[in-house]
């Protein structure tokens, strides 16, 4: 009998230490990959769309998705349900590139209907957001989407009057 050994950090908890892509697939040992986010950062809420921001515009929605998911995590208890929405728009967007486009769409309506009864928190464009989820929803057919090409604006643009 041969006993699989799970990768563990430092205090011992299961991690998958296989590099990953730019789309957040594992990779083989040894090859090269995208350097993962670090877990469990605390970032305030426009560190962390500056952040997410960022990895979308560079066609890596799988690592902004890891920036939403340690928002509502560490957030406040009544933005959860934001930042969760946020992470699974982030995330319907990596499946959608990868090629899961049933559970793309699926993922891109429920992120969607998620933050549809927010405002416009820390300046988030909800309603930009939850057209853009929809639209692409519905556009998916039958190939992988270029998730920089794809990257929605999180934010509204300021100034201006």
């Amino acid at each position: 009998m041969t006993e699989k050994r799970r990768d563990r950090d430092v205090e011992g908890r299961a991690r998958n230490a296989r590099p990953r892509d730019g789309l957040g697939r594992p990779l083989p040992y040894g090859e090269p990959g995208v350097e993962r986010q670090p877990e469990g950062v605390v970032r305030g809420p426009d560190e962390t769309l500056r952040e997410a921001q960022r990895l979308l515009d560079a066609g890596m929605p799988f690592h902004a998705h890891e920036v939403f998911e340690d928002a509502w995590k560490s957030g406040p208890a009544e933005e959860e349900a934001l930042w969760r929405g946020m992470a699974q728009l982030a995330v319907g967007l990596t499946h959608a590139a990868r090629g899961n486009l049933t559970g793309g769409a699926r993922l891109l309506l429920r992120g969607a209907e998620r933050i549809s009864g927010y405002g416009a928190p820390y300046g988030i464009d909800v309603p930009g957001l939850t057209s853009w989820a929809g639209d692409l929803a519905a556009r998916i057919e039958d190939a992988p989407v270029d998730a920089a090409a794809e990257a929605p604006r999180l934010t509204r643009p300021t100034g201006g009057g």
